[in-house]
């Protein structure tokens, strides 16, 4: 499910009704205007928020310069964008880190919207980055609430420290004695949540916060609850002075305004966003990647990264040599259908590529059951069968149909799609590179 998707569909609707007139007036310009700020609003973006976005984007997009340029549209359309990267924090905010180790992070936020596991993805992913983690477990009140910590970071690799239901401030405070001693440079600490915010939830982090000090108060957010989710922030903010907002389920329903709202309403940014329900589904948060998706325009960047990860330099490397050479079999057409579900699934993979909103594809079209038949058929053949498809006769379709619960059809339409990438990829024999070879 691309990010947004009702949002983008209505910002491109919009702006492909100004880009069929060749000249623009400022009376289109402002009619145009007055649609995004319904769109933005139906989105649940902060009614404030929406108005200044729109009388700035306004003021710059009725300049003489741009009423009188070769292109208008394509101008009114590049202001937006400047405008959403604004709006949501120009740039990426990293994480603070200790001059000293360890680098302490306090992860707060109410019930629900998925603080427990987030401490483990972002343990992960700091680990990835050479770190060394450690969890502590200080929600000594809602129930199985350390057991589950404790699950996570062994899914994670990442140690848990936990006193059972021993006040959170002195165990956040032991569990920093301990990384010293341990080695560990950065103490990841879960914090309590309530099912709405109350002055004894505040008391306790407050507490937390003046006996550890954290290099990091980050708050965790349902991006689904819209502008709940900006109120939640606020009032956090108010009382803890949080450094940074992670929101989590981006991969759901989410009309878009909570990632919108929250910079402009807290002034603080967003530093990491949850994708999925895998322990790898957090990403650094980037605005002008985000405001790239919002209108259509895809996430090459984003696309590259999860890319390098899933392919390593060794294997894109012997992948581009088959290309150059023309020997790409159908062994290599499975090995890219396993990278591109490291990557997230085809579905997410095809939300970050530029132009494919406009394309009206679902994402029932790129159904990983139908994935899993492929491989499946694939898996069936003889090496020399994936080596060398074109001595896959009758005979050998029925033989490969059985062996993969599939029919003779769909062995007929795998050999089809592979030779049409085949084609595809010739494009690549001269010298040009796929983007995540490095």
């Amino acid at each position: 499910m691309a990010l947004f998707s009702s949002l983008s569909d209505r910002l491109n609707h919009i702006f492909s009704k100004l880009t069929k007139h060749g000249k623009l007036t400022e009376l289109e310009i402002k009619g145009a205007m007055r649609e995004v700020r319904i769109a933005l609003l139906e989105a649940d973006v902060n009614i404030f928020v929406a108005k200044k976005f729109i009388a700035d984007v306004s003021e710059k997009a009725v300049g003489q310069e741009i009423l009188k340029s070769l292109n208008p549209a394509q101008q009114v359309i590049k202001i937006v964008n400047e405008e959403l990267i604004a709006l949501m924090g120009s740039t990426n905010a990293k994480l603070e880190i200790a001059d000293k180790p360890p680098t302490v992070i306090m992860m707060c936020g109410l019930q629900g919207a998925g603080k427990t596991t987030l401490c483990g993805k972002l343990a992960m992913l700091l680990k990835k980055q050479g770190k060394k983690p450690l969890l502590v477990a200080g929600d000594i009140y809602r129930p199985a609430a350390i057991n589950q910590l404790q699950v996570v970071g062994g899914k994670a690799g990442v140690p848990v420290f936990e006193k059972g239901t021993q006040n959170p401030v002195k165990t956040a405070k032991q569990a920093i004695e301990q990384a010293r001693s341990m080695g560990n440079d950065v103490v990841i600490i879960d914090t309590a949540g309530r099912l709405h915010i109350d002055e004894t939830l505040m008391q306790e982090l407050e507490n937390i916060k003046n006996e550890v000090h954290p290099n990091e108060i980050l708050l965790t957010v349902d991006s689904m609850t819209g502008q709940d989710a900006v109120n939640v922030a606020e009032t956090f903010n108010k009382r803890l002075d949080v450094t940074g907002v992670i929101l989590t389920k981006l991969d759901g329903d989410t009309r878009g305004g909570a990632c919108l709202s929250i910079k402009a309403v807290t002034g603080k940014p967003i530093k990491f966003i949850g994708v999925g329900e895998k322990l790898t589904d957090l990403e650094p948060f980037y605005p002008d990647r985000m405001a790239s998706r919002i209108l259509g325009m895809g996430d090459v960047l984003s696309l590259i990264e999860k890319a390098q990860e899933a392919v390593t330099e060794e294997q894109a490397k012997k992948l581009e040599k088959k290309l150059r050479e023309a020997s790409f079999t159908l062994e290599d057409y499975l090995m890219q259908f396993e990278s591109l579900k490291k990557m997230g699934g085809i579905a997410s993979v095809m939300g970050m590529m530029p132009g494919m909103s406009k394309l009206k594809i679902k994402e029932s079209d790129f159904d990983e059951e139908k994935i899993e038949r492929i491989k499946a058929i694939i898996l069936s053949m003889t090496m020399k069968e994936r080596e060398k498809p074109e001595i896959i006769n009758s005979s050998r379709k029925r033989r490969i149909a059985l062996g993969s619960g599939t029919n003779v059809q769909e062995v007929n339409q795998l050999l089809k799609q592979f030779e049409q990438t085949k084609l595809m990829m010739k494009q690549f024999k001269n010298g040009k590179r796929l983007p995540f070879m490095r």
